[in-house]
């Protein structure tokens, strides 16, 4: 119990450091080096209703899938670094792709079904998972 109280505010604190350095670097070459994406990343401009820049958001959720995450890596027997890069390909995509359209109003997937924008948001969720593990693996949250 004592490790289960220390890994879930590292998971969060990991989580979401891992989205500005692993999830928007990686946006950041993928612009800059490969002309991959619409954008460059680290985006702060506040966005209606509340006035919150989606970075900030992006943080927020990649705190609490962090917190999930360090959860799951307490309690299952599983290479870390890979378990992470699976997490954030198959959780990040079904956020991305099912969930927030939902909590918008739209049905899920609208837009989505472009290979090159799905292969990238997949990439994009694979490094913020295994950026999260690694952050957390100095950390010592095993048993």
């Amino acid at each position: 119990m004592r490790h289960l109280k220390r890994a879930l505010p590292l998971g969060f604190m990991t989580g979401a450091l891992s989205v500005v350095v692993f999830h928007q670097g990686t946006i950041f070459l993928m612009f800059h080096l490969l002309r991959l994406m619409p954008t460059q990343g680290f985006d702060l401009t506040p966005m209606p209703p509340w006035g919150i820049a989606p970075l900030f958001t992006l943080m927020a959720a990649g705190g609490v899938l962090g917190v999930i995450l360090a959860f799951l890596l307490r309690v299952l027997p599983v290479p870390d670094l890979l378990f992470g890069a699976v997490f954030g390909m198959v959780v990040g995509c079904l956020l991305v792709w099912e969930a927030i359209p939902y909590l918008r109003g739209i049905p899920g997937f609208q837009g989505w079904w472009v290979p090159a924008r799905m292969w990238r948001e997949v990439l994009l969720n694979a490094g913020w998972g295994f950026g999260t593990v690694f952050l957390l693996r100095p950390l010592s949250i095993r048993a």
